[in-house]
């Protein structure tokens, strides 16, 4: 049986591991959060009293942590993790970071035998409960085989991005797109409920309409359109807008970086930034929506 270390169990990594123990993985967990620890030790994991004692067995690492920052003080410098993992072993990095720092962490594994892949994720707090993540996967496509059965466990679609950072770079495009749909959408939903239309009814006739997207679909951002989505519960669960920011920023670094021109995610970052600044961060990030109504 494959050995697992899972480090990092918030509001993702959580049901991402609980979902490895599912599949009959021996897992071992590490976070600062005791209590997140004690629920999976309750279901049959091992709480680790430190990250490198979590990894010490391990033929397979995967993290999920907040930002670029965190996920290079785990892994880098001479008491790093990557210092406690045995070379051979893959390093599964599914934190959402900068990828120039994911390239920093790909190079110092592989100066140590470890192999390493990015593959951070898209499906929200929902998908990671239901195994229905979408893994974007940047490093060597053998890597990747072996890791197969590891992701699938926790997501139905895995893409080989392309070498390593690829995986970042997919992820906070895909990002930069959701963000300015659902601005659209939330600026759209407004004009038409300012209008006097009913809200329900126009968000079915444009998502039937040429304006149909991803976020009428699945995720409108007027209260009361779709029962299970945050709008329509405070905007509570899901994703959050400081992540979505977070998010936008990195698209505008990986910008700067290649001069592409992004005035849409220069915009999009501004507008959830504003969000931000009124005290909406920890909200759903269709909490936008409140911008254009009150």
């Amino acid at each position: 049986m494959t050995q697992i270390a899972f480090i990092g169990l918030g509001h993702m990594g959580l049901p991402m591991a609980r979902n490895l123990l599912k599949a009959g993985f021996a897992i071992s967990v590490f976070d600062l959060v005791q209590e997140s620890m004690a629920s999976l030790a309750a279901e049959g994991a091992k709480a680790a009293a430190s990250a490198a004692d979590a990894v010490r067995d391990a033929a397979v690492v995967v993290s999920m942590l907040p930002a670029s920052r965190h996920v290079e003080s785990l892994y880098l410098g001479d008491q790093g993790l990557l210092t406690q993992i045995t070379p051979g072993s893959l390093v599964l990095e599914c934190s959402t970071i900068a990828p120039d720092s994911a390239r920093k962490v790909h190079a110092a594994a592989a100066a140590r035998g470890i192999g390493l892949l990015d593959a951070p994720v898209s499906g929200g707090t929902a998908g990671a409960a239901a195994g229905t993540l979408t893994f974007m996967v940047g490093g060597k496509a053998e890597a990747l085989e072996k890791a197969r059965p590891i992701l699938a466990a926790m997501g139905k679609n895995i893409f080989h991005a392309g070498p390593d950072g690829a995986g970042q770079v997919a992820k906070v495009c895909n990002n930069q797109l959701l963000a300015v749909q659902m601005i659209g959408t939330a600026e759209a939903m407004a004009l038409g409920v300012a209008s006097g239309l009913d809200p329900a009814v126009l968000a079915e006739i444009m998502r039937q309409s040429s304006g149909g997207n991803w976020t009428l679909e699945k995720y409108n951002p007027w209260p009361g359109v779709m029962e299970n989505a945050p709008a329509s519960k405070g905007y509570s669960g899901g994703f959050m807008a400081e992540l979505m920011a977070k998010d936008l920023g990195l698209a505008q670094e990986a910008a700067q970086a290649t001069a592409s021109s992004t005035p849409m995610g220069a915009l999009a970052l501004q507008l959830y930034r504003l969000l931000l600044k009124q005290g909406n961060g920890k909200l759903d990030f269709s909490a936008v929506q409140k911008l254009f109504v009150e």
